[in-house]
């Protein structure tokens, strides 16, 4: 049941759009499942919301490319030299990964391809977050205020109600 869990939990916070931040679900089912299962439930569910988004995201952005075509970025030439090793790359980096995902799905980046960069990109990094819960014993409370701090660059998505101007 907790692997449901966890697999569930990491697709809704890797699917595009996501608000949800993974890296305490990671390290709290490390602890309590072990290193290598979460490592490899948690890609599992980040590799599927990754071709979720590949199936949904591709045909709406070759629809909406179909007009005139606009001259390729800096950013998307130099994704399209190297895009496996840069989107892995990235998943080892504290950068984001969504301008990244952005990328390969504008570039149309095939899907196997895609996917197996997802689960190269995931697997040390879920096997670190894991490791992190099994070797500290964190209490909730903490995981519960670094969920919080994650939670608070994706408050700025939300509609907030505002002031009409008098």
């Amino acid at each position: 049941m907790k692997a449901l869990l966890l697999a569930g939990y990491a697709f809704v916070s890797n699917v595009a759009l996501a608000v949800l931040p993974h890296e305490p679900a990671v390290i709290w089912y490390g602890a309590h499942m072990g290193v290598w299962p979460t490592t490899l439930v948690a890609t599992a569910g980040t590799v599927l919301a990754g071709i979720v988004d590949h199936r949904l995201f591709v045909p709406l952005i070759e629809r909406i490319k179909s007009g005139p075509r606009v001259p390729a970025a800096f950013a998307e030439r130099f994704f399209r030299r190297w895009p496996f090793l840069i989107l892995v790359l990235s998943g080892l980096t504290p950068l984001p990964f969504f301008p990244f995902k952005l990328l390969a799905l504008t570039t149309g980046y095939p899907l196997g391809r895609y996917a197996g960069a997802v689960a190269v990109r995931s697997l040390p990094r879920y096997a670190l977050l894991a490791w992190l819960g099994t070797a500290l014993t964190l209490p909730v409370w903490l995981l519960v205020a670094l969920f919080a701090l994650l939670l608070i660059p994706s408050l700025r998505m939300l509609p907030w109600p505002t002031r009409a101007a008098t």
